[in-house]
């Protein structure tokens, strides 16, 4: 039996556009490009720049400058080759010393054109990054902390925003589950009020959404994915402070939550 067409109607088709073929081919490209340049940094550019003069923090910001230019250079390619288009707005207010980042996580890509942005940060990174042969030597170069949920890793990255560094985090520790609100766990608010000066919040948006924990890389969307980038007003971390930490860090946790929640609402 036929569908009538008020049935048709309630399952409307979606059309594929902005030249998918050509995107389909690019997305698989810019995996390509990711893997070969990863392998180049790890192999030729970090063992070069650790050679030049300077100890071993020299070395260290030598190698995350590297990494943020060659996500640029990433985040350029996709742009370039019409994968993607992209918003950023308030940058140039990221990577001040003692600052904590912390940014939802809803794509693969979301992290490349964060750290794109800052030329010396660290960052809390999966423990796995450690096992992979593109990204192995840039993590352990830059001397990014390992999310293996050690106590100690708290308290080592409340160490580096107490030595003045700026710190990225992702609390939800994974990718966004598409159509779920983020989750954020209370490690990142535990990291806060130990040792950051400030808490800077970056709402991460991809539209259409691709790349997530569900959807392997070829599995682009029907139109061309917008990435925006917006940076949040400064949070004070000792406004949370006057309490034990357990009870400061679910409070701030909670507030932090709210503030993803409201500020990531499309309505």
């Amino acid at each position: 039996m036929e569908d009538t067409p008020m049935e048709l109607a309630a399952h409307p088709l979606t059309r594929r556009r902005d030249a998918w073929l050509w995107r389909l081919f690019a997305t698989g490209a810019s995996f390509v490009f990711f893997g070969i340049g990863g392998l180049v940094l790890c192999v030729l550019v970090l063992p070069l720049l650790a050679i030049l003069p300077g100890g071993a923090v020299a070395r260290r910001r030598r190698a995350r400058a590297a990494i943020s230019r060659a996500f640029y250079l990433h985040m350029q390619f996709m742009y370039r080759t019409r994968v993607l288009d992209f918003r950023i707005d308030g940058a140039d207010r990221l990577g001040r010393p003692g600052q904590l980042i912390i940014a939802n996580h809803p794509s693969l890509i979301d992290v490349i054109f964060l750290i794109a942005q800052i030329r010396d940060t660290n960052c809390v990174v999966k423990a796995s990054l450690w096992n992979n042969p593109c990204m192995r030597g840039a993590v352990s170069a830059a001397q990014y902390i390992s999310n293996n949920g050690s106590p100690e890793m708290l308290e080592q990255a409340a160490e580096v925003l107490r030595e003045g560094q700026s710190l990225v985090v992702f609390p939800e520790g994974t990718r966004t589950t598409p159509g779920q609100p983020p989750r954020f766990h209370r490690g990142a608010a535990a990291i806060a009020l130990r040792g950051a000066r400030l808490i800077t919040p970056v709402f991460i948006s991809v539209t259409p959404t691709t790349l997530t924990k569900a959807e392997p890389w070829y599995r682009i969307p029907d139109r061309r994915v917008v990435v925006a980038l917006r940076i949040g007003d400064d949070i004070d971390p000792s406004s949370f402070g006057d309490a034990p930490l357990p009870i400061a860090s679910r409070r701030l946790n909670r507030h932090l939550h709210q503030l993803f929640l409201e500020e990531l609402d499309p309505s």
